[in-house]
């Protein structure tokens, strides 16, 4: 998962040599420098980009900052149809930090691994624009699919076509394969997540096609079937689902996942016997093996990088 590299002492260390979060997303040397160091100390077999979600609202005209120790805040919300028309549909112009942190990474690591590009699936990025910040329930989000589902689809269809332009640019950049964060999508209902999400996801499948894609919904068990269903070509699991369920819904899809990320806080023996227990749940299953969900920051680098070795000694 993308926040790998920010257990490392080298993230750090350049992170602490700048002013914030902010500013190293913006700075395409130094973004594309603690993109690469994953691969090079933790041997993961590609790059994912170092940016943020959060950077599409931005484009879109709500700036959001970053607070040490809290995490992401928006000065201003949207709250109203009035917020909304004050907006706009970002072209992907607005980002060309990250196209160029894109092209720097791809030219430092010369074809060893494939860059993987990514965006905030477009409900994701709603509840932030509603709530400015993050939420257990974001029931302030939710709260406008039911009051004013109207309103909401409007600001749905805005973030999913800035999102789609956003990703286009990143694929010109360079990527290899992009991956979509739906991080909030288990707050739903089915019901909900079939109306708000789902169509709005496979917008940016098909219409961003030129690589492959993945979609991960975290705790969005009761929508596999639907997700399976859409146009991305894999399908990223969270440590609660089960993968031989999944795969019957759709052989044709890949599925990414699934260890639960507090496992590597276990001794190493349990960590490699638990890393094998996963592999053997996805055999002869199409799999890219990975952790079901993002790394802990207080997790130890050595003990992903054995969770990282442990599956390439499988795999040999």
């Amino acid at each position: 998962m993308r926040q790998a590299g920010r257990i490392l002492p080298e993230y750090r260390k350049v992170r602490a040599s700048l002013s914030g979060f902010k500013e190293l997303v913006e700075t395409p040397d130094r973004a594309a420098e603690v993109t690469i160091q994953p691969v090079d100390i933790l041997g993961t077999d590609a790059a994912i980009i170092f940016s943020d979600i959060l950077v599409i609202p931005e484009a879109m005209g709500l700036p959001y900052e970053m607070k040490e120790g809290v995490g992401p805040r928006f000065p201003e919300v949207i709250s109203s149809d009035a917020d909304i028309a004050r907006l706009k549909v970002a072209d992907g112009g607005e980002l060309k930090y990250v196209y160029d942190a894109i092209s720097l990474t791809r030219k430092e690591l010369n074809g060893r691994v494939p860059v993987i590009g990514f965006a905030g699936a477009p409900f994701t990025i709603f509840c932030y624009m509603i709530e400015g910040k993050g939420s257990k329930t974001f029931s302030e989000a939710r709260k406008w699919l039911h009051s004013t589902p109207e309103s909401a689809h409007k600001l749905l269809d805005m973030i999913t076509s800035s999102t789609i332009n956003y990703l286009k640019l990143q694929v010109e950049a360079g990527v290899s394969l992009y991956q979509v964060f739906d991080s909030w999508a288990g707050v739903l209902s089915n019901e909900l997540y079939r109306e708000f999400c789902v169509p709005y996801l496979d917008r940016i499948a098909a219409e961003v096609d030129s690589v492959p894609n993945i979609v991960f919904a975290k705790s969005a068990y009761f929508a596999l079937e639907d997700l399976m269903n859409t146009d991305f070509n894999a399908i990223g699991l969270d440590w609660t689902m089960n993968p031989r369920e999944v795969h019957q819904l759709n052989q044709s899809k890949v599925l990414q996942g699934n260890l639960d990320p507090t496992i590597l806080y276990g001794s190493d023996s349990y960590l490699v016997q638990k890393t094998k227990e996963m592999l053997s749940s996805f055999s002869g299953i199409s799999h890219i093996a990975n952790l079901g969900h993002g790394v802990y920051p207080d997790t130890s680098w050595e003990k992903v990088k054995l969770f990282i070795d442990t599956i390439k000694q499988h795999r040999n």
